[in-house]
């Protein structure tokens, strides 16, 4: 008896180690809505990209070189999405800025967008495709590509203050809007009002 004990002994004890760290690695999730604000860790987050998306996407709709450009072509300007480049600090997927310019700005029915450059060579890949495999009434010809007249650009910046265990993060966010034909810049608009106060307290 007392060697089936020291036998099933180990047993009991890697049990009561794996029933343990089940307990302590639990995971518990609350939904909340997504307007809501929070700041965990005092880096960009969901919060700042629709506060500076919102600011800059009303200054770019109510751009003159957008009206004027109507008035003078009897048309709404075509627009391609640049760069967004992050150029802060920090990882900061920019895409997701870029994407809510897009949006916006196709929904306003003030510009056509046309597709992007990663976004190009897809549609052309199915085109040529459809030059060998696809019938002739149905294939999509190639070289009727609208021809792009602006180009929206723009980027991240981060500036950091720090001293002890108390720092600011402020975010500079600009966009530009870009003629392709002649490189002038026609509008140009920059949100730099996320500013943060971050204290973090010792964890021993």
């Amino acid at each position: 008896m007392k060697k089936i004990f020291v036998l099933i002994l180990p047993f009991v004890f890697v049990c009561m180690l794996w029933l343990g760290s089940c307990a302590s690695s639990s995971t518990t999730v609350k939904r909340i809505d997504a307007e809501t604000k929070v700041d965990l860790s005092g880096y960009w987050n969901d919060t700042d990209v629709r506060v500076v998306a919102e600011t800059l996407i009303n200054e770019c709709m109510n751009a003159s070189a957008i009206s004027s450009f109507r008035a003078e072509n009897g048309k709404p300007p075509v627009v391609i999405l640049g760069t967004f480049s992050n150029k802060s600090d920090e990882h900061i997927d920019t895409s997701i800025i870029a994407k809510k310019f897009e949006i916006a700005l196709i929904n306003s029915g003030k510009v056509d967008f046309v597709a992007s450059a990663t976004e190009r060579g897809e549609i052309r890949e199915e085109r040529a495709d459809q030059q060998i495999n696809a019938s002739e009434e149905t294939a999509k010809h190639v070289g009727n590509e609208l021809g792009a007249d602006f180009m929206l650009v723009g980027s991240v910046k981060t500036i950091v203050d720090m001293v002890a265990k108390k720092m600011t993060r402020t975010y500079y966010v600009t966009a530009e809007m870009i003629n392709i034909e002649n490189n002038k810049k026609l509008w140009a608009g920059e949100d730099h009002s996320i500013k943060k106060y971050i204290t973090k307290s010792s964890v021993r």
